[in-house]
């Protein structure tokens, strides 16, 4: 049998776990002088206090790597074949180093997503349809799906993204400097996909990339902190989208750092 195993750039909540049928890894986040574990014991109070209210830009850093392999040893000597699906190695250095662990180990693939949140998401959804089948042909199915993940969001500000170095000072004065309002993209690495002048322009950018959509898969809406940017971009989506929407993901702390409060997107598969 197949065990997922995902990072917590995945979003993946305590209470969706057995939904997914996942083993998380927490990422660790630094607040000031306090090292936490992302989803464990890490509350969504506590993180927007010190981001919004304190202004302390959290410092992420990988999983434990020494617990991961006790982890997935554990789970191989019990008889298991293990995929481990990272957050993208364009904004996190998780995929080499447990790549480095386990990239001997026939039992264990490790797959850079190129992706994060509910892309992550939607490629477990993905697997989770082939547990009987061999670590090949699983790893093939997904390498399939990931160059079709789309990940599209409107930051409040750049100002986040680009301290956390995920965006280049130039795609940061772009939002910036100039004062629109970009859709981030992210595929492997964090980019400007379009320019708009005003919120509701860039919404409207957003939904028409939903026209290349297949409706075979989910879309994950997704937001940080308030829903409220989220709502009004739902309030304008049409309803065949609405009908195939996961609930809200209030992205975790790890990702959420990066994107800053208010953020908001979806996150689909486009047709072939």
């Amino acid at each position: 049998m197949i065990k997922i195993f995902v990072d917590s750039g995945s979003s993946i909540k305590k209470e969706e776990r057995s939904f997914y049928n996942v083993e998380v890894l927490p990422l660790k986040i630094l607040l000031g002088d306090k090292e936490y574990l992302d989803g464990e014991n890490l509350s969504m109070e506590v993180f927007y206090k010190a981001l919004i209210e304190e202004k302390v830009f959290p410092k992420t850093s990988l999983p434990s790597l020494e617990e991961t392999e006790q982890r997935i040893n554990d789970c191989v000597a019990q008889g298991n074949e293990v995929i481990i699906l990272t957050i993208s190695s364009g904004i996190s250095g998780t995929f080499n180093a447990l790549n480095t662990l386990f990239n001997q180990n026939q039992h264990v693939r490790v797959i850079d997503t190129q992706t994060a949140v509910g892309g992550i998401k939607i490629l477990v959804r993905e697997v989770n349809k082939y547990l009987d089948q061999s670590l090949d042909f699983v790893e093939q199915k997904i390498k399939g799906l990931i160059p079709r993940i789309k990940v599209l969001a409107v930051p409040e500000t750049l100002e986040y993204l680009h301290k956390g170095g995920r965006l280049s000072k130039a795609g940061w004065a772009v939002g910036s400097l100039l004062r629109i309002k970009p859709v981030i993209q992210l595929k492997h690495t964090v980019k400007v996909a379009s320019k708009a002048f005003g919120i509701k322009i860039a919404m409207k950018n957003i939904l028409s990339e939903l026209e290349s959509c297949d409706l075979n898969y989910p879309i994950v809406p997704s937001y940080t902190f308030s829903t409220v940017n989220l709502d009004q971009m739902l309030a304008k989506t049409k309803k065949e989208y609405i009908d195939i929407m996961t609930e809200k993901d209030n992205i975790d702390p790890a990702i959420a750092a990066h994107w800053g409060p208010n953020a908001f997107g979806y996150i689909f598969v486009e047709k072939n």
